[in-house]
């Protein structure tokens, strides 16, 4: 294999290993920020009826799910990206031959 084809494989297995979890720990926390604004919502988080949790839940759960979100791209980044090209540092004047 070469290193296109194990990049690859390692930006699929980041995204289903992390991206997905990210993107539904972000869907979760917007839904439970947005229940917590609802008047006479019926709110449990780990027994507790308090909005203020359910918002503290949910905007933790964004910004964890925005991490995991971040990984897949930082993997697709670095593994996908072109090499700069070698650059000689040689004090040579003379023209190279051919």
């Amino acid at each position: 294999m070469n290193n296109k084809n194990t990049g690859l494989i390692a930006t699929i297995a980041a995204v289903v290993l992390c991206g997905c979890p990210g993107l539904f720990a972000v869907f979760y926390g917007g839904l439970a920020s947005i229940v917590s604004f609802i008047p006479g919502a019926d709110i449990n988080f780990n027994g507790s009826s308090d909005p203020m949790v359910a918002l503290g839940t949910g905007l933790g759960s964004c910004c964890a799910g925005i991490l995991f979100i971040a990984i897949p791209v930082a993997v697709w980044y670095f593994t996908m990206r072109k090499k700069p090209a070698e650059i000689s540092t040689s004090n040579d004047s003379t023209p190279p031959t051919e």
